[in-house]
């Protein structure tokens, strides 16, 4: 299956890339997702496992089941005063 992947902020900063679509087997997780991702190397490995994931609009958990075509969006911590 495939999923789109939005970064934001500090997210997209780091990795130098606003949108992605990443390919993971059928019953994969958000933290299937995470662990792919961070697998990746380099700035990829700083992404947090444990942090504000959004699945098609909703907030969702790490053990959220993804399906085919979801959107996922990565939402870094917001700091303000």
């Amino acid at each position: 299956m495939e999923v789109t992947v939005l970064l934001f902020a500090a997210h997209r900063e780091l990795v130098g890339a606003h949108d992605m679509v990443v390919s993971l087997p059928d019953g994969a997780t958000v933290r299937t997702l995470l662990v792919e991702l961070r697998g990746r190397g380099g700035n990829w490995a700083d992404l947090p496992l444990h942090g504000a994931v959004a699945v098609n609009r909703k907030y969702a958990d790490g053990e959220t089941v993804l399906s085919d075509g979801d959107e996922v969006a990565l939402i870094p911590p917001v700091a303000g005063g």
